[in-house]
């Protein structure tokens, strides 16, 4: 019984401490987007013009493939986090009523 709380546990602490590390066009990466760029790059390569095509078992290279073919730049873009919040958390491009 032992064994199985703690391959629990691992199970919810790997799970939990995933972070998205960059967008591929629209599409969240969990990894460096490879899937996703090889996924857009065989759709661009084979002429894929329907998402029935994007049909492989990872699902990064599905979105990759699939933003191709609705027209998708193919761009890496890094995310950060708190890029639009100041040091209390709130929205930076917020408007606070003094000026």
């Amino acid at each position: 019984m032992k064994i199985f709380y703690a391959v629990a546990l691992l199970v919810s602490m790997l799970g939990s401490s995933i972070a998205f590390a960059d967008k591929f066009d629209t599409y969240k990466c969990t990894d460096d987007c490879s899937g996703h760029q090889e996924g857009y790059d065989w759709a661009k390569e084979e002429g894929v013009d329907d998402e029935e095509s994007c049909s492989d078992a990872s699902q990064s290279f599905n979105e990759g493939c699939r933003s191709f073919v609705h027209g998708g730049s193919g761009v890496i873009t890094p995310v950060d986090e708190d890029e639009d919040e100041d040091e209390d958390g709130a929205d930076a491009d917020a408007d606070d009523g003094d000026e």
